[in-house]
């Protein structure tokens, strides 16, 4: 189990999703430079540990993704995002082992961020976005 590699499942399974529910989503492996909307990236991510026997560690890697889908929810957004999170359920579901053989990856959490601000741009380049906030949990074990 590495990082690098729930963050490479984390991108396919968006690429995946956003051209089976036809969204002409960008995706990104961090924070993009600009923002030209629909877009999405991983946003952050942790891993809690657990030890067992000094020998075995249990790791709970956590991936906080956020799609950006508009300047405010208007039709064609929210249209984007609904097409996009039902497919994202239909798959993910079936995908469990796409971080790897031995590891488990599936959705923990689903919210909407209806005033999202990118703060990293240049303050004259941050607006309000309409987003969605998905966080994709794993298993891991070593």
């Amino acid at each position: 189990m590495t990082q690098a590699s729930y963050r490479a499942a984390a991108i396919t399974l968006l690429d995946t999703v956003a051209g089976n529910a036809n969204v002409p989503l960008q995706t990104y492996r961090a924070r993009p430079l600009s923002i030209y909307t629909p877009t999405a990236f991983v946003e952050a991510m942790s891993d809690e540990t657990t030890t067992f026997a000094d020998m075995l560690f249990q790791h709970t890697p956590l991936v906080e993704i956020i799609c950006i889908w508009g300047l405010f929810d208007s039709g064609e957004a929210v249209d984007q995002r609904d097409a996009f999170v039902d497919a994202f359920h239909a798959y993910v579901r079936t995908q469990y082992h796409a971080a790897g053989a031995n590891t488990l990856i599936g959705p923990r959490s689903l919210d909407d961020i209806p005033n999202y601000v990118p703060d990293w741009l240049a303050p004259e380049k941050q607006q309000n976005y309409y987003a969605t906030r998905i966080i994709m949990e794993g298993t891991a074990t070593d």
